[in-house]
């Protein structure tokens, strides 16, 4: 029998549906065999790696928007931009055009603007239906992050965390005096001084599992006057 991918890269897939066929194919993460075939068992996108079938649940993974402002890391130089991980089953690419407002000759060393590994805050312009995705640094607060540390959120949380008209995060910010950056993709970065930093990691980590609890804002608040003594002012309570 011939080995036969039946669904593409990066699609999403239902419990059940078969993904590939053959015996050069392996189940990863989310699959099985059955017979000669290999089956979905739960919903989410599937993520082809060599000849390994995995899916990434998606429960909590970022699906990108237009719009959307997001942290993202360089992860490969093109010939004419980078392309980014964007903490989601889909990466994105950044053209020298929309890189910066100064003139890029052509075959010119990219790395002087961006390198691998570099963090950045962009936002997303075009979200095509193959999933091609095109970012932008053109915009206020787009820029190279340097220093700080960057976490992950479940980004169904990214609203909470945000707080109403941004409440939550300023007040975050108030008492611990980092400065904060919440992508819509699900990751925070957090430059400060580095006690003010864990408690910072700390606060954010209580909104994420808390979410759903009532009161959230005054127990946050309880433990940022607690952890920095500063006494917290608490605006638009949710």
């Amino acid at each position: 029998m011939v080995d036969k991918m039946l669904i593409k890269d990066k699609e999403i897939v239902v419990p059940g549906d078969k993904i590939a066929s053959g015996m050069g194919f392996l189940p990863g993460r989310g699959t099985f065999r059955k017979n000669s075939d290999i089956l979905a068992e739960k919903l989410g996108i599937l993520n082809v790696d060599g000849n390994v079938m995995k899916i990434v649940s998606l429960s909590g993974v970022y699906l990108p928007k237009v719009n959307d402002r997001v942290i993202a890391k360089v992860i490969d130089v093109l010939m004419s931009g980078w392309r980014f991980d964007l903490n989601s089953a889909y990466s994105a690419v950044l053209s020298m055009k929309e890189a910066t407002s100064e003139f890029i000759q052509k075959g010119a060393d990219l790395t002087k603007y961006f390198q691998i590994n570099d963090i950045v805050v962009c936002k997303i312009t075009n979200v095509t239906s193959q999933k091609l995705i095109d970012v932008t640094m053109s915009g206020p607060g787009l820029r190279k992050l340097r220093g700080g540390r960057l976490i992950k959120v479940n980004t169904n949380k990214v609203p909470r965390i945000i707080g109403k008209e941004g409440s939550m995060v300023s007040m975050i910010k108030n008492a611990t005096g980092c400065n904060i950056i919440v992508g819509q993709n699900g990751l925070v970065w957090i430059d400060g001084e580095p006690d003010k930093e864990v408690i910072t990691v700390k606060a954010v980590k209580m909104v994420e599992s808390e979410a759903h609890t009532a009161g959230l804002t005054d127990k946050v608040a309880a433990f940022l006057e607690k952890e920095t003594g500063v006494k917290t002012a608490k605006v638009n309570k949710k």
